[in-house]
């Protein structure tokens, strides 16, 4: 039995990066950039201004009355020239008149409009700007030709605006997996059934789908496959043509559990990495490698597929779209928010609540009542561990949490 660090380990080893592909600028969001960008235009395209006001070509006392030549409106084509000793109204993003060395803001000015259309008069000076004040200079932020974006980002909805300046129709991406997903045992019917005697509603694919959904994975469901080598092996054979197989249930060591046993199957061509980690919910995970993808037997108590899941399927998917990942990444140092049960020989992870107070993050804990309670985790928002041969702990306690 493999530590959780161990077992993802294993899994770390062998993870990649999936192939690139050109995705539209409108599918980029959430998508890490397979390749630098480089910018086609200078942002901004001329010196323009950043506020509205006046713009001025050099110092002037307080008090002092200039007049106004006329207006510079945002889009007007650049050309406008400043005569000395003159004023020229302007507004945010219109290009800087030549002979403009700075932006007085509106507020900072008395303005006296002669005219209707506000393009001549005079305006005072009620409080003077330096020089370079208030004018954005040409390509300051971007220079066309230059680095824009850098291979490894996530594509931001920030990130698609930037595309949209440039005129960048689609993007590199890396390619998210395909996943299917199987649900297993005689006992399970579909959510949408009565169960009948001993029967249970199947809650797995719905969760699996729900979670890989927030990685913008969509999941291919093969249904549910009976306590049968036969008919269990036919659907594996079908998800094996996926990226990344879910197997949930039929990991156990009951007499029915024949997962292991199919995936062992030469025909198959998978490979173990490992079939039990040392944690609470979940030990008997099952990791196994083909040459075209991967396979999940995730435990078949609700609980404990989650936490599975959420522990190192979910990093690994990240991971195979170019993501930084990996177990445990992305946890939390908080205040215990309620009282936390210890563990002895394995990692506990429980469920909690989280919420912050004064820029601290607390975390309320809910424990269940064991690896079948789905309320208990699905009412929580992360989880927190308790390392192995921990005490009790108290509320104001420090711990350790995972947002989900």
């Amino acid at each position: 039995m493999l530590s959780p660090e161990e077992a993802w380990t294993a899994i770390a080893a062998e993870a990649q990066t999936l192939e690139v592909e050109q995705v539209s600028r409108a599918d980029s969001v959430g998508r890490v950039l397979a390749a630098d960008l480089t910018a086609t235009v200078d942002v901004p395209a001329h010196d323009v201004s950043a506020m509205d006001g006046f713009a001025l070509g050099a110092d002037v006392e307080p008090g002092a009355v200039l007049p106004v030549d006329g207006i510079v409106a945002a889009g007007d084509p650049p050309g406008a020239e400043l005569r000395s000793g003159a004023a020229m109204r302007i507004m945010t993003g219109a290009p800087a008149p030549a002979g403009a060395d700075r932006v007085i803001p509106i507020e900072q000015t008395e303005f006296d409009a002669a005219a209707e259309t506000a393009t001549a008069g005079a305006v005072r000076i009620v409080e003077p700007a330096p020089a370079d004040s208030h004018i954005r200079r040409q390509a300051e932020v971007t220079a066309a030709g230059g680095p824009l974006l850098a291979a490894g980002e996530l594509l931001t909805p920030g990130g698609a605006g930037v595309l949209a300046t440039h005129g960048i129709p689609a993007a590199p991406v890396f390619r998210r997996p395909t996943v299917a997903t199987l649900s297993t045992g005689d006992e399970i019917v579909p959510a949408e059934a009565e169960p009948g005697p001993g029967q249970l509603r199947d809650s797995h694919r719905d969760f699996l789908a729900a979670a890989l959904s927030q990685l913008g994975i969509g999941a291919r469901s093969l249904g549910i496959a009976r306590d049968d080598p036969a008919e269990l092996q036919a659907k594996v054979e079908r998800g094996l043509e996926s990226d990344v197989l879910l197997i949930s249930g039929g990991v156990s060591m009951g007499e029915f559990d024949f997962v292991e046993q199919v995936l062992g199957d030469t025909g198959l061509g998978c490979r173990f990495l490992f079939d039990a980690v040392a944690i609470q919910p979940g030990k008997p995970l099952v990791a196994a490698r083909h040459d075209r993808g991967w396979v999940f037997g995730l435990p078949g108590n609700p609980a404990s597929a989650m936490v599975t899941y959420w522990l190192f399927v979910r990093p690994l998917l990240r991971v195979m779209t170019g993501a930084d990942d990996s177990y445990w990444q992305g946890a939390l140092r908080a205040r215990l928010d309620g009282d936390l049960p210890g563990a002895k020989w394995r990692d506990r992870f429980l469920p909690c609540r989280l919420r912050t107070e004064s820029g601290r993050v607390l975390a309320d804990p809910r424990p269940p009542l064991g690896s079948h309670d789905l309320v208990a985790y699905g009412a929580g928002a992360g989880l927190v561990r308790v390392p192995k041969h921990s005490a009790p702990a108290a509320a104001g306690d420090p711990c350790e949490v995972l947002p989900l």
